[in-house]
């Protein structure tokens, strides 16, 4: 029999990827929209065909309900939210309706489903922020660092919360950084290989940075969705960490993105700007996926060497492709 998935955020990253995913799964798939008055779908553009899309919002939660009823979904993906990290310091309460209360709303709507519904919660290693132990496991307590962090603590919560006292299928993947060459250019993955491709096309000179100590754990996010996926399809609801296992630093992915542009000289190319640098930083995020591997049989197949060449081969070409046209 065919499944049904409803996502949340499908527009994103992450949506594109997991959308993708479950089309080859033999999924019927539907994508919430906000209704904005440019809907930017550059990532979906080759699935408008395969996707229904129904109008609704985080924020609404009778638009929520009304997506559930039409949908029937067997499977809901709430990835949707406020979620660049910088942003969440501008815009708190909006980060905090969206990311955390916007959660509950999806929640309930599922709660009050004509039939039940597996819902997987994005989750997030910002969570972990000033860590308290390395590497970060499902048991690490929460330190969050910033308003986001603060309102994914919130959704992660709630998600354990409604799975305890609904006996709802509920789960949360504790996501750590996962980058592609569809990844917004106001991350930091992107813009260094954005930032790489614009300089070796000659349309820039330097590019400004943060804090290139900083350490995460970076994945690739067509790697994530699948874990995403394998979350439901165990016979009880559980929370995992998804990570590489392994940390570098800002610097590392600025060397690798432009010696693989062919410019080994970085240090000529980059500069540090000081409005770049966060009130709060979180200097080291690496993640302990070893529940994920045994229970779900998932692991990473990107290297953090060829997720920078994917990015960085990705916008090259894509300033080409641009240039040769224009």
């Amino acid at each position: 029999m065919t499944k049904t998935a409803l996502i949340t955020g499908i527009t994103g990253q992450d949506g594109s990827y997991l959308a993708e995913f479950l089309l080859e799964k033999g999924y019927k798939v539907y994508g919430l929209l906000r209704r904005t008055s440019i809907i930017i779908d550059e990532r979906i553009q080759h699935l408008m065909n395969q996707v229904e899309f129904l109008d609704g919002d985080l924020l609404d939660q009778l638009s929520l309900i009304s997506a559930i009823k039409t949908s029937q979904p067997d499977e809901v993906y709430n990835l949707a939210a406020q979620s660049f990290v910088p942003t969440s310091w501008q815009q708190p309460v909006l980060t905090g309706e969206y990311t955390a209360i916007g959660v509950t709303k999806m929640l309930e709507a599922c709660r009050f489903s004509d039939k039940p519904v597996r819902f997987y919660q994005a989750s997030s290693s910002e969570m972990f922020g000033k860590v308290v132990e390395v590497p970060q496991k499902e048991s690490t307590p929460f330190y969050p660092r910033s308003p986001y962090g603060v309102s994914k603590v919130y959704g992660h919560w709630i998600t354990v919360n409604y799975r305890e006292s609904y006996d709802m299928f509920a789960v949360s993947g504790i996501l750590f950084n996962h980058e592609s060459p569809r990844r917004g250019l106001e991350f930091v993955t992107r813009k260094i290989t954005n930032g790489v491709a614009r300089i070796k096309m000659g349309l820039d000179k330097k590019l400004y940075l943060g804090n290139l100590e900083s350490r995460r754990d970076w994945g690739f996010a067509g790697d994530y969705v699948k874990a995403m996926w394998l979350m439901l399809q165990q016979d009880e609801p559980d929370d995992y960490v998804i990570a590489t296992g392994e940390t570098h630093s800002v610097r590392e992915f600025v060397e690798l993105a432009f010696k693989h542009a062919g410019m080994p000289n970085w240090e000529d190319y980059v500069d540090i700007n000081q409005k770049f640098i966060r009130p709060a930083e979180v200097d080291l995020l690496v993640g302990d996926p070893s529940k994920a591997y045994a229970k779900l049989g998932w692991k990473p197949t990107v290297t953090f060497e060829g997720l920078a060449k994917m990015m960085v081969e990705a916008d090259i070409a894509l300033y080409k492709n641009t240039l040769g046209k224009a």
